[in-house]
């Protein structure tokens, strides 16, 4: 498994964030490979933080490659450049995940 983490800032007031990101889980939930995506804020600083957890590397990579994700920065009106980390997944604490 993979973890994607993108956080970032926005423009928009904290519950047009909100609605964005359940007008948008749809589509999220449409993508093959991706186990999972928690829509996440950093109570210390404000920033969104979007986690998916990926099956493996290929789906994530289609993704990245994707409409849908190019279309992030836009859709939540991102204040500078999102930071991006892939995480490899080495163990787990529970198996159904």
């Amino acid at each position: 498994m993979i973890i994607l983490s993108v956080k970032f800032s926005s423009a928009l007031p904290s519950e047009r964030v909100r609605a964005i990101m359940r007008e948008r889980s749809e589509q999220f939930r449409a993508l093959p490979g991706l186990l999972q995506k928690y829509y996440t804020q950093d109570v210390s600083n404000g920033e969104w933080c979007g986690i998916y957890l990926w099956e493996s590397g290929a789906p994530l990579e289609e993704f990245r490659a994707s409409e849908l994700a190019h279309s992030i920065a836009a859709a939540y009106q991102v204040v500078g450049t999102p930071r991006v980390e892939i995480l490899d997944v080495h163990l787990t604490l529970r198996e159904n995940l």
